[in-house]
């Protein structure tokens, strides 16, 4: 199949390029705003662990004295709205069908950051610096949204994932050719203890000798119970059988890290990314899980918190509680801080 798609491929390749070409030269409007603006977005369709390095930016800018805004567009979103304004606060909830599930995740995660969801990122950013004195931008999924200027691009590669200029969209899960990478003054290869990135590694080298490369891991933090949200504790489920179902770009690395953690899956169902359950699809896989001998059922914090109230299922559903690790972490710190400040300058 991908070999008849490569042709419709080729044009979509040249239609990245014009695009490209057209903010090149001002045929297409690119605005900046007053404050600095940190983009991170990455080169395939959805699951390269962008989300997480979303969080990670911004909360390492909060004991810099900075002031961050995460700027969204809220892919999946229900509400017409043109503009959702989440401010910060202790215990900030969003709906996800409201907001999407990638900025009600991050509301939990970071209550104390604002997030802006517009399809605008400009009109966004406008009002993060005018309701809430932010003085630095996260924009999210940022990589192909040209038309805000950036002072710093952070691009994420999951280490997982082949990447080819024969995997363009829609024969294969590629926004753009892998010389796209050159405008990434920081490359972050992520799931790396899930794969060997020294290819991927030697792969940016070639085409961007300059860029900052960094390594990131997935870390487990805990385990709540997806309906009740009371925490589990991680031995009493180890050694189990267990089921596991998401609704990620790239589900399979989420089944591969559950057994990396040492968890015995006995099923596992990919749903398509930021799909919302129904109560039939829950009782489904609770039953499967059961035929399976399955003693738990596991899933992602961004699945949870689409869940409608009132659920009860057996066996217990759990999400696990993640953050990015990146080894070298002070050294993509002083990184990320130096592009502020020299904007800022």
């Amino acid at each position: 199949m991908s070999a008849l798609l490569r042709p419709f491929s080729l044009a979509f390749g040249l239609g990245v390029a014009f695009r490209h070409a057209a903010h090149r030269h001002g045929w297409l409007k690119t605005r900046r705003l007053s404050q600095p603006v940190v983009s991170v977005g990455n080169l395939t369709v959805g699951g390269t662990g962008k989300t997480p390095l979303v969080e990670y930016i911004a909360r390492l800018l909060l004991p810099h004295g900075r002031k961050p805004a995460i700027l969204t567009r809220g892919y999946g979103r229900s509400s017409k709205d043109a503009m959702i304004l989440l401010p910060p606060g202790t215990g900030r909830r969003a709906d996800p069908r409201e907001v999407g599930d990638e900025p009600a995740l991050l509301a939990r995660a970071i209550p104390e950051v604002p997030i802006v969801i517009c399809a605008d990122r400009y009109r966004g950013g406008e009002a993060a610096e005018r309701h809430f004195q932010a003085d630095a931008h996260v924009l999210d999924d940022g990589f192909q949204h040209l038309a805000l200027a950036r002072d710093l691009d952070v691009l994420a590669l999951d280490s997982t994932q082949p990447l080819s200029d024969r995997n363009l969209l829609p024969a294969g899960r590629q926004r753009e050719p892998l010389s796209a990478i050159r405008r990434a003054q920081i490359v972050v290869l992520t799931r790396t203890d899930s794969a060997d990135a020294a290819h991927l590694e030697e792969l940016v080298k070639a085409v961007h000798p300059t860029a900052r490369i960094f390594r990131s891991q997935t870390k487990l933090l805990g385990w709540t119970d997806a309906l009740s949200g009371h925490a589990v504790s991680m031995e009493s489920i180890r050694g189990q059988n267990v089921a596991a179902f998401c609704a990620l770009g790239n589900p399979q690395a989420f089944f591969a890290d559950l057994r990396r953690w040492g968890f015995n899956l006995v099923a596992e169902d990919a749903f398509p990314d930021h799909h919302v359950y129904t109560g039939e699809e829950i009782e489904r896989l609770a039953a499967s899980a059961r035929a399976h001998g399955a003693e738990a059922l596991l899933t992602t914090q961004k699945d949870a918190i689409k869940f409608s109230p009132g659920w009860t299922v057996q066996p217990a559903i759990l999400a696990c509680a993640i953050e990015m690790h990146i080894p070298d972490a002070g050294e993509f710190e002083s990184t990320v801080l130096s592009y502020l400040e020299k904007a800022n300058r």
